[in-house]
């Protein structure tokens, strides 16, 4: 049977602004709010409204230049050089590019190792297993393999030995991660930039989440240990500005200890008849919008108002640590140096994803993170400048949450059922055929747009984490393609 065709999207006559704002407004309605801390992930929230609104500001004023052509545009010079600045005095130093975002910071630092010192066959990275996925997006990219290395499963921390065994000949760069995201820890940085360095490999730390967080921390008077550009070994940095800088999302940036490496990461062509290409980042053209926010947001709350941001958001998460203890059945993974918290359980009747949905009904959106090489399946909380002043509210959601989970009991998955998508092959089904199959294993949107998340987590969880990939793929395929 022919499928319905696609309505006209774009009118014949364009539709009058008001009417579109709220259009926008209304489609807005199902997402997650961006303030007021009951969302402990994606988004960094300073508690300060006037901060934000500045922002937003600072993004209009510069959303038409292009940063293209800093030649035609000199504002993004003086803008990035300022950000730059200010990064490079707290982080050790060298100096860098601003770019879209953690991937796009991860994609040059690995572009840049690849070409700096070129191998004979495929190029590797060592990373642990717990480091974020964007250096495997990267691998695949610029083809390159990955190495991943088993962390301490206790404390979560990369092994900085097993790290050494795993470099090889054709290993291009190291990576280490202060903090890493799963679990909030920072890795051994020192002991593995030095065995990099003694096997004359480049070494990048990951600092995308912590990078503004650890150096402010540090200056209130806690301990951190050495982590950043100004630790021997230690070759390039990224560090997200949209994380803990509290910028607008599209703000990060990476950092080369030497100019030598960072004129690796740029990319020019002049094969062509147009005009010259010289390019910083991924993107050609691209807005200087989050530039100018980045820089606005970091000028308007200064060194004071990061370190404080730094110390609420810290004494947060030691508040959550402390009633996560109180709880029955849940505790927290590994010792964070960060405020981000990994809560399991560990009792079989306590579903983690249970509490996941359980948060959400009140509320709260507490984000699953699934099981992999010795973590267990875990809520994972991102505490921020907000946290503090709802810790209290947050600890009673996830109390609440907790024994509604533990009535409701853990979610079942038969093991028929796992078997037949681990052994499915996907390749016979169109997006409308798995939009189906995922009826069909009782996988649907609610009224409010959303998936019943314990049942797709527990099913993800069973599952291997190339079969996780693959139905992962097909799931935004469908989603995007209207059928889910």
């Amino acid at each position: 049977m022919p499928s319905e065709p696609t309505p006209r999207v774009l009118p014949e006559s364009g539709r009058p602004a008001g009417e579109l704002l709220a259009e926008l407004a209304r489609l807005k309605t199902a997402d997650l709010p961006v303030r007021g801390g009951q969302v402990t992930a994606y988004v960094y929230d300073t508690g300060r409204a006037e901060i934000h609104d500045l922002a937003s500001r600072a993004y209009l004023e510069m959303l038409e230049v292009n940063g293209l052509d800093p030649t035609a545009f000199p504002s993004i010079v003086a803008l990035e050089r300022q950000v730059l600045g200010a990064v490079t005095e707290r982080l050790g130093g060298g100096s860098g590019i601003f770019t879209s975002g953690g991937t796009e910071s991860i994609m040059l630092a690995v572009k840049a190792a690849r070409d700096a010192r070129p191998i004979e066959g495929r190029p590797q990275i060592v990373v642990p297993v717990t480091v974020h996925p964007a250096f495997h997006k990267a691998a695949h990219y610029l083809g390159m393999d990955i190495v991943s290395v088993p962390v301490d499963t206790t404390t979560y921390r990369a092994d900085a030995k097993a790290m050494a065994s795993a470099m090889t000949s054709r290993t291009v760069l190291v990576v280490a991660s202060a903090p890493s995201y799963p679990h909030g820890v920072i890795d051994p940085v020192t002991d593995i930039a030095a065995a990099a360095a003694e096997a004359g490999v480049l070494c990048h730390v990951d600092a995308c989440v912590g990078g503004w967080m650890l150096p402010w921390l540090r200056e209130s008077g806690r301990a951190v240990p050495p982590f950043d550009l100004s630790v021997p070994g230690v070759t390039s940095l990224s560090c997200d500005l949209h994380k803990y800088g509290y910028a607008p999302k599209g703000a990060s940036v990476i950092l080369f200890r030497d100019e030598s490496l960072r004129r690796h990461a740029y990319f020019a062509s002049a094969e062509w008849p147009g005009y010259t290409v010289i390019n910083s980042t991924v993107q050609s053209s691209k807005t200087a919008g989050p530039l100018g926010a980045a820089w606005a947001t970091m000028m308007a709350i200064g060194a004071q108002g990061y370190r404080d941001l730094a110390s609420g958001a810290m004494q947060a998460a030691e508040r959550l640590m402390a009633g996560v203890a109180d709880i029955p059945g849940l505790r927290v993974l590994g010792t964070p140096d960060a405020p981000l918290v990994a809560v399991a359980s560990d009792d079989p009747q306590l579903d983690v994803f249970v509490i996941a949905d359980e948060a959400r009904a009140r509320g709260w959106f507490f984000q699953p993170q699934l099981s992999y090489e010795g973590s267990p399946a875990n809520v994972h909380f991102t505490l921020t400048g907000v946290s503090l002043a709802g810790v209290e509210a947050l600890l009673q959601a996830l109390n609440e949450s907790a024994k509604a989970a533990r009535d409701a009991g853990p979610t079942e998955v038969p093991a028929e059922l796992t078997d037949a998508l681990a052994t499915l092959d996907l390749e016979d089904l169109d997006d409308e055929g798995f939009a189906g199959l995922l009826g069909s294993v009782g996988v649907g949107l609610g009224d409010g747009g959303q998936p019943e998340m314990a049942v797709v987590n527990a099913i993800l969880n069973a599952l291997p984490p190339s079969t996780r990939e693959e139905l992962l793929v097909r799931f935004l395929s469908a989603l995007y393609s209207g059928h889910v």
